[in-house]
């Protein structure tokens, strides 16, 4: 390997070196890149070459029809991509700042959280900062922190959702997140003062995909019962498809309670009584780990820590 050290990288290193690596970990192919990078393909993979010369390895694997990244070049490129999201953050911030606003702030919550947690905290924020620019991303927890770690999100609302995963990124809860079975107003089951299991497991269900946290939460409470997970089943990710369906449909589903309570209230979905134990579980903030909050984001943590707090204390 060469002597690569922190002095030369930086002396050396330039954006267009780190946009050529982002684009060809993309495209695979070469001439694309020349393409995306105004260049001709000699000079793109000239300075290739120069970058795996002072890195003292190669990037990618050279193949007949296309570029592949080798086990140590896929570290390169995360960090080349990382590298350009949080330079195109600081960007849109500073374009904003300069021109009289408030700067931009891109956050990322769960499903539940952006039926209000998320919307009560933007509102206030932006009565402190009606020129802040706001973006929400609606995602699970795990794609939410694969967005942090490529600092495409400044935070997240969400939680753990596999082992390991606090060794990248602090957590800090907010509220316990409960959840409920629910069916639509005409459902058979809906109005029973009690639902047996067996009586749950006449109808198909809807459920999330594996490993996302209201399906682990969901097993565990099956589990806990001395049950298996029902035969007849949809499973999607998507919030609209499960309240459509549950609304069209005999379906059975288990939601968090504070997402179907405006459905529930008026009266297009009913909350069933069963033997299951569904324990609640918090949900948090989300940041890259050991780095501090600045400005709006840090401002916006504060508001839903304010808030969470104001809605225990009720």
């Amino acid at each position: 390997m060469s002597n690569l050290s922190f002095s030369t990288f930086c002396n050396w290193v330039k954006f267009r070196h780190l946009f050529l690596l982002d684009s060809l970990g993309k495209t695979k192919n070469m001439h694309l890149t020349a393409q995306q990078m105004n260049l001709s393909q000699p000079a793109v993979s000239k300075m290739l070459k120069e970058i795996e010369s002072l890195l003292g390895f190669d990037v990618f694997e050279r193949q007949p029809r296309s570029m592949v990244a080798t086990n140590l070049g896929e570290h390169v490129i995360r960090y080349a991509h990382t590298t350009l999201n949080d330079a195109d953050g600081f960007i849109e911030q500073i374009k904003s700042l300069h021109k009289g606003g408030h700067g931009y702030l891109k956050v990322g919550g769960i499903f539940a959280s952006t039926s209000v947690v998320l919307p009560e905290a933007i509102l206030e924020i932006k009565q402190r900062y009606p020129l802040l620019n706001v973006e929400v991303v609606e995602q699970t927890s795990g794609n939410l922190m694969k967005m942090l770690e490529e600092k495409t999100l400044d935070l997240a609302i969400g939680r753990y959702s596999e082992q390991g995963q606090q060794q990248n990124f602090d957590f800090t809860p907010l509220s316990p997140e409960n959840f409920c079975l629910v069916v639509n107003s005409s459902h058979p089951l809906s109005g029973r003062e009690d639902v047996s299991l067996d009586q749950l497991f006449e109808w198909p269900w809807l459920l999330y995909p594996k490993g996302t946290p209201i399906r682990n939460r969901m097993e565990e409470s099956f589990a806990k019962a001395g049950v298996s997970l029902p035969k007849n089943i949809v499973v999607t990710i998507s919030v609209q498809t499960f309240l459509e369906l549950l609304q069209r449909g005999p379906m059975v589903g288990m939601l968090p309670s504070i997402m179907v309570k405006p459905h529930v209230e008026s009266g297009v979905l009913s909350v069933l009584n069963t033997p299951l134990n569904l324990v609640p579980e918090y949900y948090g903030i989300l940041t890259r780990k050991n780095e501090k909050l600045i400005g709006s984001a840090l401002e916006f943590a504060n508001i839903l820590q304010y808030n969470a707090q104001q809605s225990l204390d009720t």
